[in-house]
């Protein structure tokens, strides 16, 4: 068994709260799909949890811009993060995520964080199945959508999103991932501390509009998200 996370970006108190829960699984190994940085400030207790995992992490957008100190080229509010982020972050978490994998891939699975034309930063609003056809997986993961998904793809291949830790999109405000396990998956959800975080973000000058949308299960602003099939 396989545990999935995704989309941490720093938010501490659901990670600790999805470790708990995966706990009782005993996984074999647990893997992140990447962005355990931006948005909350917890970036070096989230990557010591996860280095005590022995977690194997993908590089995400948010990871990338942190440790290139190249910034997001499309948000005031995540550059403000990632700024706070690179400021604190220890030289031990800056190591740890540069040494992030760009995808990972098996015979019956492949991993990345956004999608398979662009790792990095492509979002998977919709999926079609000819996108996947040029692959011989059956199993297929990312993240970077925040929106928990499983579709299973008339090829008989399948397509998931475990959803995010930190901050979920999908209009539910429990922290997701899921486990593969055998030829099954499944999709779980975790209430955890949101007003513990929100006392960490208050204590660092953050002003409301960052993190209400967590209790909401949005983006920052209030937007809810979704995937769809893409039936061409």
């Amino acid at each position: 068994m396989i545990a999935i996370i995704s989309d941490i970006h720093g938010n501490y108190e659901a990670l600790k709260a999805v470790f708990k829960d995966v706990a009782q699984y005993n996984p074999d190994f647990i893997i992140s799909l990447g962005d355990v940085a931006g948005y909350y400030l917890q970036i070096n207790e989230c990557v010591d949890l996860l280095r005590e995992h022995n977690v194997i992490n993908i590089m995400g957008n948010h990871d990338f811009y942190l440790v290139s100190g190249a910034g997001c080229p499309r948000s005031k509010a995540a550059n403000r993060f990632l700024f706070d982020q690179a400021r604190i972050a220890t030289r031990k978490t800056m190591e740890w995520l540069k040494k992030s994998k760009t995808c990972y891939v098996t015979d019956e699975y492949s991993m990345v964080h956004g999608g398979w034309d662009n790792p990095l930063d492509e979002y998977l609003y919709k999926v079609n199945a000819d996108y996947f056809t040029r692959f011989p997986q059956k199993y297929f993961f990312s993240g970077h959508t925040h929106v928990q998904t499983k579709i299973e793809l008339d090829n008989d291949k399948i397509y998931c999103n475990p959803g995010s830790v930190g901050q979920p999109r999908d209009g539910i405000s429990s922290a997701a991932y899921a486990l593969l396990e055998y030829d099954a998956i499944h999709l779980k959800r975790v209430e955890y501390d949101i007003d513990a975080l929100v006392q960490v973000m208050k204590a660092a000058n953050y002003e409301e509009y960052y993190y209400e949308n967590l209790y909401n299960g949005t983006r920052i602003g209030g937007k809810v998200d979704q995937v769809t099939i893409d039936i061409k």
